[in-house]
């Protein structure tokens, strides 16, 4: 495998070639899929190739239903290929946050269906025999003495009122024999959780698709719909007809669902990747091998890859820019985590956009009887779009109890019209990273 040093962040698709990535230069080979010509027919036109696209069209597929998948690019393109890659419960509204969104029942209910994609996500992996170096293990840590406390009753609740006893509270000399950095004061280990090779893992669940007998068209982006009894979805070179219609394209549906646009913010994040390291070495870093965050607004997360490399990213953007310098940038933070890095080379960086909702919770529902989206996964979708594709199925199936546990959420736009609402949340994220220092 070769990487390209420093390589750019690249976010147009004329191409249609992945972005220059550590993911995208370790990926396995799989078949390209025919650009959509003409008219075609099914029962469900799923837009969006990555792991909510790809999820919805295998479990759907599974159920007999006639699938086509329209990715713009190729498949896992966006977030899904390029994450920080690491399996989370929950949701980064957080539990208070959810109660006060569905009430106490619903949102334990909504917590245990975050569990259940952990569960479905090894499963799957298992089942279709995908291989995406998955390893369990997940720690979050802190940072500051006020965020010490914050894990202790964060775990704490879990146990109480979740009943989510795979995540257990870390102190310091623990944390430090794990993590060989003088950063961190706590943590949390979660068991259950973990991290994989987040590109693989999408094309494995598209291959599976495939299988069950999903059509994929790459190269093929939804530019509009027209509902009714039969949906029309146009691309450039086609249509597709179909009985249902899932909106699973996230950040980049842009202008074939403008009331969705409104109520997501594709927000920046960025990643780097080391030369190879050495197992001895690497293995120092981090000596149980989890996947590690930490709890400020503006986070570090890092973790090894199978090739003994550390994979780095944080830095994030609400501008919708790309920071000058992006790798020296995220290669500083890294240092001050890890300061005896200082000698390996960088050797491939990239970014991509994570859809975050005002609130942070997710936001599934409908446009239409017939027409279903799932976006704002807000950084928790390694894992939760896998079971939303299978709650999604279910409601096309005609049980919809457990994905309109979701669709009851209450999502506002974000303020300032396509102009405004940028600067306005610049403004407001300035704010909570002055709250990191203190």
């Amino acid at each position: 495998m070769r990487l390209v040093p420093g390589a750019a962040v690249r976010h147009g698709i004329a191409d249609h070639e992945y972005v220059a990535s550590y993911y995208a230069a370790s990926r396995h080979a799989a078949p390209a899929h025919p650009v959509l010509a003409g008219e075609v027919d099914c029962d469900v036109c799923v837009v969006g190739a990555g792991l909510a696209g790809t999820s919805t069209a295998l479990h759907l597929a599974g159920r007999g239903y006639r699938v086509v998948l329209l990715e713009a690019a190729r498949v896992g393109w966006g977030a899904s290929g390029r994450s920080g890659a690491q399996a989370l419960p929950g949701f980064a509204a957080g539990e208070d946050r959810m109660e006060a969104l569905l009430g106490r029942d619903d949102a334990r209910r909504a917590f245990d269906i975050s569990v259940e994609g952990l569960d479905l996500m090894q499963a799957l992996i298992a089942r279709h025999a995908i291989d995406c170096d998955y390893v369990p293990g997940q720690m979050h840590v802190a940072v500051k003495p006020r965020q010490v406390t914050e894990l202790r009753h964060w775990v704490e609740r879990l146990h109480r009122d979740f009943g989510y006893t795979s995540l257990r509270f870390v102190p310091q000399e623990e944390v430090r024999s794990l993590i060989a950095s003088g950063r961190y004061l706590a943590g949390t280990h979660d068991t259950r959780s973990g991290h994989l090779h987040p590109l693989n893992y999408t094309l494995g669940l598209a291959a599976a698709a495939v299988r069950a007998g999903a059509r994929i068209y790459e190269g093929s982006r939804a530019l509009g719909w027209q509902g009714g009894e039969r949906v029309r979805v146009r691309t450039a070179g086609g249509s597709v007809q179909c009985r249902y219609l899932a909106l699973c394209g996230n950040a980049w549906l842009g202008d074939a669902a403008p009331p969705l646009a409104r109520r997501i913010m594709p927000v920046g994040t960025y990643i780097v990747a080391t030369e190879p390291l050495g197992q001895a070495r690497a293995r120092a870093l981090i000596a149980n091998d989890a996947a590690v965050t930490d709890i400020n607004w503006v986070l570090d997360y890092f973790r090894r890859s199978r090739d003994h490399r550390l994979l780095f990213g944080g830095r994030v953007s609400y501008s919708g820019l790309d920071p000058f310098n992006t790798a020296h940038a995220t290669r500083q933070r890294m240092l001050q985590v890890f300061p005896q890095l200082r000698d390996a080379k960088i050797e491939s960086s990239w970014g991509g956009f994570v859809d975050i909702t005002m609130n942070r919770a997710p936001d599934f529902g409908r446009l239409a009887p017939n027409v279903y989206y799932l976006q704002g996964f807000s950084g928790h979708g390694i894992a939760l779009t896998g079971i939303a594709g299978r709650l999604l199925a279910e409601a096309v199936a005609g049980t919809a109890e457990r994905f309109d546990i979701f669709s009851r959420i209450t999502h506002r736009e974000f303020p300032g019209g396509a102009l405004l609402r940028r600067p306005a949340l610049v403004l407001a994220m300035a704010w909570y990273r002055l709250k990191d220092l203190l």
